[in-house]
């Protein structure tokens, strides 16, 4: 069952520890100091989701210019992910929210509906989080076109 979205503009994001593509615990906080753009997205190598990831690791060198870290999340487990990064050389952490825990947190596991099917899953949504851990930015229901170059405009 989806959970309200407790995050908003302003609000402390919730610290989290969740496995990356290699089994490494990630936590938010081990990022303090930095600015972190966190993207839920669908699932792992679709087309989609392939080209959101792709544009982020083809613009990584100008993001970590900027003292920014990416996180990318979906439910995917370890090893879906270790395929995806390998498969498109992927330069940043994806971390398996299995449960969907954080993505509840964050209010982007939501109820969807396609060709008459009723399911639960992500809504795509980038958040960035300041060098403090304050939600700074938030992009919900993303169209990939064009998605980067606004959250870096707004970085």
């Amino acid at each position: 069952m989806p959970q309200k979205a407790t995050i908003s503009i302003g609000s402390k994001a919730p610290d989290f520890v969740l496995k990356d593509q290699d089994g490494r615990l990630v936590r938010l906080s081990d990022f303090r100091g930095k600015k972190v753009i966190l993207f839920f997205y669908v699932r792992d190598d679709t087309p989609g989701c392939t080209r959101e990831s792709c544009d982020f690791r083809d613009r990584m060198e100008n993001i970590h210019s900027m003292n920014v870290v990416v996180l990318g999340v979906s439910p995917d487990s370890v090893e879906s992910h270790k395929r995806f990064v390998e498969k498109y050389r992927l330069t940043f952490p994806l971390l398996a929210d299995e449960d969907a825990s954080l993505a509840k947190k964050f209010g982007v596991w939501r109820k969807k509906n396609m060709y008459g099917r009723t399911f639960y899953g992500i809504i795509r949504s980038t958040f960035v989080i300041n060098e403090e851990g304050r939600v700074e930015k938030e992009f919900r229901h993303v169209k990939v076109d064009g998605h980067l170059d606004r959250v870096l405009r707004e970085i």
